[in-house]
């Protein structure tokens, strides 16, 4: 039997507490005040008490609850630098790691889905986790043909806690929303809800990496792990070794952060492209920079466990929006959005006014090579947060079709983590290569006739 439903009383009165923890926190930051300590000394120590309890309590708890976590910590770069320290911490320590389920119930679900000689299957198998997740933890181990794997051992009755955790954080979603300015709280659950089915499904999470394994199997630049058992609860892939994401953040050289950047950019691009599949988990925890002799480093993609599938690749209102808001054509930006449901019929708005709230969030499609940084992210979230701004006015006017929900949060998601990482990137490389609409289609036809010529020459 699992742990996780046994203390599902005991994770519900944890969740409960987190927002009677912030009032309490409140109150002795007040009493800090009037003490005669300043406004900013006592705001700094608040966010690190708060950060601590939070993302302890999340990390413990495993389940929905960790899911959040994990989807947050890539937003911290929209933190403001004082209060960003202390909540850096904490978040990191979510992408790596949580508590391990015990030995036994490992033997237990492996026994339950392989068979009462499990054992048998592996000439080595690692007890001690080499990782552990929101779902299920993996093992370090070698399978009986001499291939190292990983073994991803999903955690009993995590689909129960996903869903009550997930439940019990959406009843406080506001009091979470200024963990991160400019970012609405209770969709990123809603849509983390709507998902579990699919993640806890490992037999789709083994098709979708198993396609990302085919279809990148002699890419230079990006290296995915190949399938090489799955079961109920149970799945085994190649192991690769490599520096995780997060480690890279905090100790790498410029130019492993420069290079992991681009290639993140590229497998966020060329991923549905070449497979009609987004990769929709991007927190650093899902990714390895691997040393390579030829081209200096490639990227580990891990964890398929949340696709959003395009059979078509990533759809071209997409780059036909972009192109023409870098050539400034307000109108059909706007024309644009309002065919694709990202202004309502309800409402109507100055296109000029539109194409001015746009601009600043795609600089970086704009030039040849753009550093992302900590500082940029701030001030884009501020922008969106203020509520006397006019970016905030007309964003709350503004809808998110469901359609474009997760590609929303994945470029999102991605654009924190090169934040994070403070990598220069050729973005508009990557657009050009991968992105429909982006160059327009007399500039690709073009471009087609003339490698044409040159291989007919």
């Amino acid at each position: 039997m699992s742990d996780l439903p046994r203390k599902a009383v005991t994770r519900t009165a944890k969740l409960a507490a987190l927002p009677l923890g912030f009032a309490g926190r409140a109150t002795w930051g007040l009493g800090k005040r009037i003490g005669g300590k300043s406004a900013e000394i006592v705001g700094r120590e608040l966010q690190q008490r708060t950060a601590e309890q939070l993302f302890k309590v999340l990390g413990e708890l495993k389940g929905g609850a960790m899911k959040f976590g994990q989807a947050l910590s890539v937003f911290e770069s929209a933190l403001p630098e004082e209060i960003a320290g202390p909540y850096r911490a904490a978040l990191t320590k979510l992408q790596e790691a949580a508590p391990p389920m015990p030995t036994r119930t490992v033997h237990s679900v492996l026994e339950e889905r392989l068979g009462a000689d499990w054992a048998e299957l592996f000439v080595e198998f690692e007890d001690k986790p080499s990782a552990a997740a929101s779902i299920g933890q993996v093992h370090r181990a070698v399978w009986h043909d001499g291939r190292e794997v990983a073994v991803k051992v999903q955690y009993p009755g995590a689909g129960e806690a996903l869903l009550s955790d997930l439940t019990q954080l959406s009843r406080f979603a506001r009091l979470l929303g200024p963990l991160i300015p400019g970012m609405d709280i209770k969709p990123l659950i809603t849509e983390l809800r709507d998902r579990v089915s699919e993640e806890l499904d490992y037999g789709l999470e083994a098709q979708a990496q198993a396609a990302h394994a085919e279809e990148f199997a002699d890419d230079p630049d990006v290296l995915v792990p190949a399938v090489v058992h799955q079961c109920e609860q149970v799945l085994v892939t190649e192991w690769i070794d490599g520096t995780p994401l997060s480690e890279v953040i905090t100790e790498g050289t410029q130019e492993q952060r420069d290079r992991a950047g681009q290639l993140l950019a590229r497998f966020l691009f060329s991923g549905p492209a070449r497979t009609g599949l987004l990769h929709a988990d991007p927190h650093p925890g899902n990714f390895r920079l691997l040393p390579d002799e030829e081209n200096g480093w490639r990227l580990g993609v891990l964890d398929f466990g949340t696709v959003d599938r395009l059979p078509g690749g990533l759809p071209q209102p997409i780059g036909d929006s972009l192109r023409m808001t870098l050539d400034g054509d307000a109108d059909s930006v706007y024309e644009l959005l309002c065919e694709e449901g990202f202004v309502k019929e309800s409402i109507d708005l100055e296109p000029d006014a539109v194409l001015d709230y746009l601009l600043p969030i795609i600089e970086p499609a704009e030039v040849d090579e753009f550093t992302f940084t900590r500082g940029w992210m701030r001030s884009q979230a501020a922008r969106i947060a203020d509520p006397r701004s006019p970016a905030h006015q007309l964003g709350r006017q503004l809808n998110l079709p469901p359609a474009y929900l997760l590609i929303h949060r994945v470029t999102l998601s991605t654009i924190g983590v090169l934040c994070q990482l403070g990598a220069t990137v050729r973005l508009r490389d990557e657009l050009e290569e991968w992105l429909p609409g982006f160059v327009p289609e007399d500039s690709a036809d073009e471009e087609l006739d003339e490698e044409v010529s040159a291989v007919e020459a």
